[in-house]
This record gives C-alpha cells, structure tokens and sequence, in this order.
C-alpha cells in the first residue's frame, strides 16, 4: 500500500481452517463495494517464505518460557510447590549461565506480597497509635496487643483442614483479622475499665464485662462468618476465607477467656504489690 513516497505492508490473518495451504487462502472471496466476491488470488500473490527468528527475552536476557495451565480447582502456587524439587534438579544440570524462574500468576503474587509486607510496619505503628490514643496506658496496650496473634491458632488449624496454602490472599485475611482481633479486645478493654469505674473490684469488673460483651462479640463473630461461606468454596479468595473465619472463630473464644484472664492477673498483681508497698 502506498502512502505518497513510502509503502506500507498491509498484514492480515485469516482463521485457522482459511489458511490450512495456499491454495485454499487464493480460493478466499474477498468482497467488492458493488456485493460482488473475487478470490484473493485475482489481487494478491502467494509464495513461501523464512520469516526472521523471534528471539523473546526477559530483562534483556534470551528466554524460553514453557506455559502450562492448571486443573480446576488447583492453585498455581501449588502446582510450582509440588514442581520445586524437580525443577531444582533440572536447575543443577544446566550449564553455566543457565538459570530458571517462575513466572505467572506465581510471580505475580510473590511481588503483590512484597508490596504488602514493605507497608506493614507502617500500618502496625499507624494502629498502635491509634490504640494509644484510645487506651491511654502503656499496660492495656500491651493486652490487647497479645490477644492478637491468638487469631493465627484458629488461620492455622483452618487453612490445613482446607488444605489452603498460606498465599498471599491468605495474607490479606490474616491483616484483617488482626483489625477484628483488636476491635474486640479493645471493645472488652473499655467494658472492664467501664465495670470498675462502678466501684467493683478487678474480678467483678472482668467477669461482668465478658457476659456483658459475650452476645455482642459473638454475634458478630458469626455474622462474620457466614458472610464468608459463599466464598469460601472458590480458588482465589478461599484461602483468605477460611483464614478469616478459623482466626476469627479461635480469636472470639479465646479474647473472651484469655483477655480477662490476662487483666485480672496482670492489675490484681500489681495492687497486691502496692499494698505489699505500702504495709513495708
């Protein structure tokens, strides 16, 4: 095709049946303005030829790249887990300067995690913070923030029971339940704080502070939940799920048990020692 002084090549590929040879591709109609079809041969020539070899690279470094799918129902990163070991053996028997890598959604993943984890300090000295601010003391702080790896007992029990790998989805769940965690201990914090306020001692002021909050904390633990069990059966969100909802579960039962335990000893051990003080 010519374009005042320059020609242009005009590229075009029919489907996979049309081009079988070249002489099916002469035979094609090709349709004229006036509805009229000619074969493509009364306009177009045809001949074999060498195209020049494609030489793909990754980071300016030739590649083969070998492509695969997997079955449904089936995580990438599994499939790569399960390849490792031969693929590190493969590896070793390649000459020098002879390398492999994973690419993919695999690859993707790992740099999506990378990216999380390099925002999490900042995102742990943002809540502590905040909590600071709420809590006001040094000492309820510190309960609350031991509550919330409790949560991990449950995401481990549920992700092997599942059979869920812990990637980077399952990550995101794992943050966000950190969130729930403290949203609860904070919220059984103010309650006992609240109790003693009334004149009840350290031991009154939990136990009436957790039936208090036993319902509510629940509720909304089980509302939780539910709310994930549609997508939990699915591949990609699943293990984010299942890491929620086993966290979530453990987390409730043992803030609710652990947490005014902690308390009670923590404060009652400390006035035993300022009377202990004050007698000396």
């Amino acid at each position: 095709m010519r374009d005042d002084i320059y020609l242009v090549d005009v590229v075009v590929r029919s489907t996979d049946e049309e081009r079988a040879s070249l002489a099916t591709l002469s035979q094609l109609p090709v349709p004229l303005p006036s509805g009229r079809t000619v074969p493509l041969s009364q306009f177009a020539t045809f001949e074999y030829t060498q195209a020049l070899p494609v030489v793909w690279r990754r980071d300016r470094v030739p590649t083969l790249t070998v492509q695969a799918d997997v079955k449904p129902g089936v995580l990438p990163e599994t499939v790569v887990s399960s390849l490792a070991p031969r693929i590190d053996e493969f590896a070793q028997s390649l000459p020098a300067f002879y390398t492999t890598a994973v690419g993919g959604t695999v690859e993707e993943s790992k740099k999506s995690q990378a990216s999380v984890i390099a925002v999490v300090p900042l995102m742990l000295l943002i809540m502590i913070t905040i909590l600071m601010i709420q809590l006001q003391s040094f000492q309820r702080l510190f309960l609350v923030l031991i509550v919330a790896p409790l949560g991990l007992i449950g995401v481990v029990a549920a992700l092997l029971l599942s059979g869920r790998p812990l990637g980077f989805v399952a990550i995101l769940g794992i943050l966000a339940l950190i969130g729930m965690i403290t949203k609860n201990a904070v919220i059984l914090i103010g309650q006992i704080e609240a109790e003693r306020a009334e004149g009840k001692d350290v031991v009154q002021a939990a136990v009436d502070a957790s039936s208090a909050r036993f319902r509510p904390i629940v509720l909304t633990a089980i509302s939780t939940v539910l709310g994930l069990i549609p997508i939990a059966p699915t591949v990609f969100w699943g293990p984010m799920a299942f890491a929620i909802m086993g966290g979530l579960l453990v987390a409730t039962i043992l803030t609710l048990v652990f947490l005014p335990t902690a308390y009670v000893a923590w404060f009652s051990g400390r006035r035993e020692l300022k009377k202990a003080e004050a007698t000396a």
